[in-house]
This record gives C-alpha cells, sequence and structure tokens, in this order.
C-alpha cells in the first residue's frame, strides 16, 4: 500500500441509487474491493422502484462499512444531499451507481490529497458502455500530480483544461463542501456546484491517471433526448459568470467567453432537435442571456482562427451563425 499509518483517515463514498439493477452490483463490488479500507459507503435508495433496494440490503447485511438510507425519488441531487448530511468521513467521494472505479482509486488520491496539502484532488476517467468490469493495470505510484492555486483551478474548470465539472473523480475534504448543497431538479447539477467548490479550497490536486469508470447509458440522464432541460447548464454558467465577476474578476472575461460558446452550442442543439413551442422557450431563454453577455464578449488571445470567425459571426447574428454551424455540421 502507497499511503502511510498517519494518513489514515475515513472516508464517506456517497452513492446515489435509482433504477441501476443490471449495474448496481458491480459498482458496489468495486467500492468494498478497494486497497483503502478505512470507508463508510453511503448508499442512498431514492426511490428506485426496480430490485435496487434489495441489493443495497443484501451488500449492507455482508458488509458493515454501508450504510442505506431508502427514500422517496427526489433526483440525484435530493440523493447526494441525502448521503452528505449523514457522512462522518473526513473526506468525501461521489460514485454513480452505474459506474465503478480501480481497485487503486481511493489509494491514490488520499496519498495525492495527503502529500499535497490540497482540499481537491483529481483523477482521469475511463469512458466506457461496456458492461464487463474491465481493469487497466496501473502501477502503484502516484505519478504527475499537479496543484493548481484556486484562481487557477477555476480557469482550468471554466475552460475545461485540466480540470473538469464532473463531481465523481475527485475525493474532497469535507470541510470545503460543507454547507454547498446541490441544487434540487436540475439536469446539470454538477455545473451548479463544482465552482463553489473550487473556490473554497486553496489549492486543487490532478492525478494523471485514469481510476474512474464513467458508463454512458442511452437511459441515463444525459443519454436522453435533448430537451429544455438541458438549458439548466446556461442557468448554472450564468450564476457561475455572476460569482466569477464578484470574486475573481480576473477570470471574468474568460468565464463569459465560455458562457457565449455555450449558448452557441445550446442554439445549435434546440434548432436541430426541438420544434413549435419548445423551440420558442429555448430561444427565449438563450436570448437573455446573449442580450446580457454579447456587448462585452471578448475573443481570447489565444483563440483558433475558427472559433473567432464563429464568435465573431455570433456577435452579429446570433441564430443565423447557429444555423449555419449546424449545415456545416460544426461544434458538436
Amino acid at each position: 500500500m502507497i499511503y502511510c499509518e498517519r494518513s489514515i483517515k475515513l472516508v464517506s463514498i456517497i452513492v446515489p441509487v435509482y433504477k441501476v439493477e443490471d449495474y448496481l452490483e458491480r459498482c458496489i463490488r468495486s467500492i468494498v474491493n478497494q486497497t483503502y479500507k478505512e470507508i463508510e459507503i453511503i448508499i442512498i435508495n431514492d426511490g428506485s422502484p426496480d430490485k435496487c433496494p434489495e441489493i443495497c440490503d443484501k451488500w449492507a447485511e455482508e458488509d458493515k462499512r454501508i450504510k442505506v438510507i431508502h427514500k422517496k425519488n427526489g433526483g440525484l441531487s435530493d440523493a447526494r444531499n441525502a448521503g452528505m448530511q449523514i457522512a462522518s468521513g473526513e473526506y468525501i467521494a461521489f460514485v454513480d451507481s452505474d459506474d465503478w472505479i480501480s481497485p487503486f482509486y481511493l489509494e491514490y488520491l488520499i496519498k495525492a490529497i495527503v502529500d499535497s496539502k490540497c482540499d481537491i484532488v483529481e483523477c482521469d476517467i475511463i469512458r466506457t458502455q461496456e458492461t464487463g468490469f474491465e481493469e487497466q493495470i496501473i502501477e502503484n505510484d502516484v505519478r504527475n500530480l499537479n496543484i493548481f492555486q484556486t484562481e487557477e483551478a477555476l480557469k482550468e474548470l471554466i475552460e475545461d483544461g485540466h480540470l473538469h465539472q464532473y463531481v465523481w473523480n475527485k475525493l474532497y475534504r469535507r470541510a470545503v463542501i460543507q454547507g454547498i448543497m446541490f441544487e434540487k431538479g436540475k439536469t446539470n447539477e454538477d455545473e451548479f456546484w463544482t465552482y463553489q467548490v473550487f473556490g473554497n479550497a486553496k489549492c486543487v490536486g490532478k492525478v494523471a491517471v485514469p481510476l474512474y469508470y464513467y458508463f454512458q447509458r442511452k437511459s441515463s440522464i444525459m443519454g436522453e433526448q435533448y430537451s429544455l432541460k438541458r438549458l439548466d447548464a446556461l442557468e448554472a454558467k450564468m450564476q457561475r459568470q455572476k460569482y466569477i465577476e464578484q470574486v475573481y474578476p480576473n477570470l471574468s472575461d474568460i468565464a463569459k467567453n465560455n458562457l457565449f460558446t455555450s449558448c452557441i452550442y445550446q442554439g445549435q442543439m434546440s434548432l436541430m432537435e426541438l420544434k413549435g413551442l419548445q423551440l420558442s422557450e429555448a430561444k427565449k431563454c438563450i436570448n437573455s442571456i446573449v442580450k446580457q453577455i454579447k456587448p462585452s464578449v471578448r475573443i481570447k488571445e489565444n483563440e483558433s482562427l475558427g472559433s473567432r470567425i464563429w464568435i465573431c459571426g455570433a456577435k452579429i447574428s446570433f441564430w443565423g451563425t447557429c444555423w449555419l454551424k449546424n449545415i456545416l455540421r460544426k461544434g458538436f
């Protein structure tokens, strides 16, 4: 093992569960089999109508580190919040119930967060649509640990660089997420939450090793057909923009540019996937944001020529640019 005795701290792993009976065993098994043993596993059955409740209870009987909460369905954010309220670990991790983690996941991240004295550490992910448990062979050490100070970490988050919005490929010190709850009823709940937590952290570490297996299902929230719910992402980025302007004004232009390009993408998707009243509602929502930020959007010095053209075009004719990008199949 790569952690030492003085670094052994309790980690609370929160697993929200809803309609994943085909994948839940794999997820729980991967957590139970962690090489880092000082864990409590908090499984939140969010009113799942399938066999998930029975699967959760069976595992709780087999492993005393597992706590199961059965509650009425309230959505992913509500389930995570319920888990956070009873977590007792010094560190917190989230694992979605159709995903799984490497046996070394916590061992790596614990060492990284202790050695770096960061408040958050993130690892790389492996995207998969396969149902089999495929494990890469990973050397048992922490390599390529990069450390980002708060403002630098937020910049990476905004630009989707070395750090990402995902809640689930990270280990958090409990103190840094204390009191920051997930917004209920939102499709892009991660985007409402992660920037606030990063803003609380004195530094964020990145371990360049793939330890988290992200399983994309067609029936998952993000695998569903495009709908008005996806515009929650713009609401989240608008909230983030206001936060950045108040707390980290040096990043305001970068955040605004990201919000504007996100408006273009959502505009493209709306034109392709929505019709009638839904399209009208989407245009109304997007137009309200574009109107607020378009006059002050500045093109970054390192912006590619293609991006410069599309941003300039969107400032002149927003919906015309979205339509043209769709015709040319650009940006998605």
